[in-house]
């Protein structure tokens, strides 16, 4: 019995220890293995990764970023803002922040405060496609083709046309520039 116990005390605390002699780097990277580039492929494991790298490194704002992107994709959007909030508040100047709480804003149907966000990411990093074409996204679905097409165009011009392809199919948008 006692061989047991011993043995079972044994195991307990070589797997705390190894939890234990995980870095924050660690934890980052396992959560960035479950990403294929755009998103997570198993937000809830990221969640638990990103959680544990940010209680030994909680000034980490690209782990704050990306526990909203999983939080986001989880469909919990109050619980991504949070995050992204977090985020912005260790770095005002961090334009990926604006854009991904923007995005979770226009899940929330909170239009206005995704504008302004998105308004705020193209202001800190002009040539943010992704940003325009969020931006241009609500502008189209507010029916509001004078802000939404340019904004589509722009995205293009930077290297993201889904939105003006998927506005023109629609013929909300209408060939706004000749290229020669």
């Amino acid at each position: 019995m006692r061989k047991i116990i011993v043995s079972i005390f044994l195991v307990f605390n070589l797997l705390s220890s190894t939890a234990m002699s995980e870095t924050a780097a660690d934890w980052f990277h396992k959560a960035d293995a479950l990403s294929d580039g755009k998103k997570y492929t198993d937000p809830t494991k990221a969640i638990e990764y990103l959680n544990n790298g940010i209680k030994l490194q909680p000034d980490s704002v690209d782990a704050y970023n990306n526990r909203g992107l999983a939080y986001g994709k989880l469909g919990q959007y109050q619980r991504a803002i949070e995050d992204f909030n977090k985020a912005i508040r260790l770095k005002p100047d961090y334009p990926d922040a604006y854009c991904n709480r923007g995005f979770s804003y226009v899940k929330l149907k909170q239009n206005q405060r995704a504008i302004k966000d998105f308004n705020k990411a193209i202001h800190l990093k002009p040539d943010y496609a992704n940003a325009y074409s969020n931006r241009g996204t609500v502008y189209l679905m507010q029916d509001n083709k004078e802000l939404g097409c340019p904004d589509a165009q722009k995205a293009c011009d930077l290297g993201n046309c889904k939105l003006l392809e998927m506005a023109k199919s629609k013929g909300l948008c209408r060939l706004l520039r000749f290229v020669l």
